[in-house]
């Protein structure tokens, strides 16, 4: 079933839904007919079960059938911070973190980051177009919010800001990462840090411990930057009952 995402505002009143601008073209473009179903979501975890009125390439109508909560949305926010990889690893780990139920994404310029853009804040209308088609098929309550960070103190300081602070590092002194999901089942947010294709320098796994972030293994097996924050995600719905 066809998916749509609107700003709560524009749903009417009364048990009817209008869309307008590139889902009502879209709209078009899947063929959909009158008297077919979609899904609406006001981007706030509330699913509109709707019925094609009518529709042109300037909008569509739709009856509202049934509104229910979004059986999508896991019950923890998962907040992944990542160390700005290069080329499509971007939009990988944006796609893939929003299937796995990431609420939030923030880049950011990590110390061996090899990607350096001019002027990352051009991207974010992009990045944020892919969370969106993401949701989109992925069943999701939201549209995740894809930032970016200025600097590694900004990082630190949203990650600690969660009930759970979590820095995937694949050295050193660390602490199982299945043992701390265990000990944090309850934790309503998580906050998750990967780094870039290099991993992290020594120094921001200091500051990641002072600021205290618990510092986690995956493993063994040393995983690629794009792949890291999606097995944390994954981690963290299974420990939080979200699999089920």
């Amino acid at each position: 079933m066809a998916r749509f995402f609107i700003a709560g505002t524009n749903l009417l009143n009364g048990p009817r839904v209008i869309i307008r601008g590139r889902d009502a073209e879209h709209v078009q473009v899947l063929r959909i007919r009158p008297g077919e179903d979609v899904t609406i979501c006001d981007t706030q975890g509330t699913d509109y079960k709707c019925r094609l009125v009518r529709a042109d390439k300037e909008e569509a109508e739709f009856e509202v059938v049934e509104v229910v909560p979004c059986r999508g949305e896991p019950s923890v926010e998962v907040t992944v911070l990542c160390g700005l990889p290069k080329g499509d690893r971007v939009d990988y780990i944006i796609q893939k973190s929003v299937e796995a139920g990431a609420h939030g994404i923030v880049f950011f310029q990590s110390a061996r980051s090899i990607a350096k853009p001019d002027d990352p804040y051009k991207k974010l209308e992009r990045w944020n177009r892919i969370s969106e088609e993401a949701a989109k098929q992925s069943g999701r309550g939201i549209i995740p919010r894809v930032s970016w960070a200025p600097d590694y103190g900004e990082v630190l300081n949203t990650a600690v800001h969660h009930d759970l602070a979590l820095f995937m590092y694949e050295t050193g002194e660390r602490e199982p990462l299945n043992t701390v999901l265990e000990a944090n089942r309850s934790a309503g947010s998580v906050s998750i840090l990967t780094g870039p294709e290099g991993g992290f320098e020594p120094f921001e796994a200091d500051l990641a411990r002072i600021a205290g972030l618990h510092i986690c293994s995956m493993g063994e097996r040393i995983l690629r930057c794009e792949t890291a924050p999606v097995v944390a995600v994954t981690a963290v719905m299974y420990a939080t009952g979200n699999l089920s």
